[in-house]
């Protein structure tokens, strides 16, 4: 992880859920590595290291990014893939 991490994931998510519609769109950015399914990832791998208290404190953030990341896309009905096979989050749908 790079120094300011954190904050460019969380900054993602806060302008991806800024974003009109009930859907997040997908076609906003279609860049790797600018995606907030990467953000999100980030921010997993960062959970991983955290000492107790501070990984306590951002998980509570993330669950509630997840439950806002949930309620704006939609199931996957399709087959695992390359991009499924990550976090839950890489097997959801965003509006086109």
């Amino acid at each position: 992880m790079w120094p300011g991490a954190v904050a460019d994931a969380l900054a993602r998510f806060e302008w991806a859920f800024k974003q009109p519609g009930r859907y997040l769109n997908a076609s906003q950015v279609w860049q790797p590595g600018l995606e907030v399914e990467y953000a999100r990832d980030d921010l997993e791998e960062v959970l991983l290291h955290l000492p107790r208290g501070a990984r306590r404190d951002l998980g509570r953030l993330v669950a509630r990014i997840d439950d806002e990341f949930e309620r704006r896309t939609l199931p996957n009905p399709g087959p695992v893939n390359a991009f499924t096979v990550g976090g839950w989050w890489w097997s959801r749908i965003r509006e086109h």
